[in-house]
């Protein structure tokens, strides 16, 4: 078992039900993923992601974009994750773009569900990617863990994670396979992280 001073220090950001942020915490009391959640900010007040955490003993903050210009809102996410001691910041399902601080270059990761650079970019998450995969007949779909930088969906590759697109797959089918995918990709690649 590891010692609480071995785990990745981290800080979620999330926006909405936690399922990503559940699925880490599962992944820590079942199968020895070394993580120590530090702290996690919600862009929204209510959200089961919140719950989640504070069940979970983890302290959460709530920063709305609205409240702040782009700097301030930068300045207002990040200082918490500093004040914490995070090592890295995990994006789990967080809808809004914030701009990384040099500080937090290649220290904060996201998790998209397509193969980058398909199906990336502004306005690219949950059900429209995975329509915008079939509308184009694409027969491979999947996941990829990336650091992120000021562009959206742009930033190194971490790692991939495939599975196939079936003929008849919607939207939703495709979305729980890939999302079976992302469920093993972000704790393996917080275990490279953290060896590293």
């Amino acid at each position: 078992m590891t010692q609480p001073q071995d785990r990745l220090p981290i800080a979620v950001f999330l926006s909405g039900g936690g399922r990503t942020l559940e699925n880490l915490l599962r992944h820590r009391d079942e199968h020895g993923l070394p993580i120590d959640v530090r702290l996690v900010i919600s862009s929204r007040k209510g959200v089961r992601g919140l719950e989640i955490a504070r069940n979970d003993g983890i302290p959460t903050r709530v920063v709305r974009k609205t409240d702040f210009n782009d700097d301030d809102y930068s300045e207002a996410m990040f200082q918490p994750v500093r004040e914490c001691g995070a090592r890295y910041v995990v994006m789990a399902g967080f809808l809004k773009h914030v701009l990384i601080p040099q500080d937090f270059h290649q220290r904060v990761i996201n998790i998209h569900p397509s193969l980058l650079p398909a199906f990336g970019g502004k306005g690219m998450y949950g059900p429209r990617v995975h329509a915008a995969a079939l509308n184009r007949g694409v027969t491979i779909s999947g996941c990829t863990v990336h650091f992120v930088d000021n562009e959206y969906d742009h930033g190194p590759i971490i790692l991939q994670r495939a599975c196939d697109v079936l003929p008849a797959d919607t939207p939703e089918t495709l979305a729980a396979r890939v999302f079976e995918q992302e469920c093993q990709a972000l704790p393996a690649a917080l275990r490279t992280l953290g060896e590293s």
